[in-house]
């Protein structure tokens, strides 16, 4: 079994930061792909960024260029570093930990184990 706990979220005037981290529990976290999801409401859950277990990422375009997902297999935690945030980034935002992400270009699915975190809500306001 794999836990996840997620923090750093908050409130954040528009332009700020924000970095989030995702704990996980579990001797199997530094062979494994993860992702950050957000939900905003109203609206379906979108993948924002993810990683595999060798340490390439992918973005949603909405967030290209302004988030960037990192992970510290020592510390089993990945971050979600959020600079120029924007009201439209407000959402209660994931981690999810799986077996891997199957590429076909710039879409990524995942595939195999499949964990939750319980969310850390975001929100840009001023």
């Amino acid at each position: 079994q794999v836990q996840l706990v997620e923090s750093g979220g908050g409130l954040v005037q528009p332009g700020g930061s924000l970095r989030l981290s995702c704990a996980a529990s579990g001797s199997i976290f530094s062979i494994n792909a993860m992702g950050w999801y957000r939900q905003a409401p109203g609206k379906q859950r979108e993948l924002v960024a993810a990683i595999t277990s060798g340490g390439s990422t992918n973005y949603a375009d909405s967030v290209k260029g302004r988030f960037t997902i990192s992970r510290d297999n020592a510390k089993n935690t990945v971050y979600l570093q959020m600079n120029s945030l924007k009201p439209e980034d407000t959402a209660v935002y994931y981690c999810r930990v799986i077996g891997g992400w199957k590429e076909y270009g710039s879409s990524w699915y995942p595939y195999g184990m499949d964990y939750w975190g319980k969310g850390t809500l975001v929100t840009v306001s001023s």
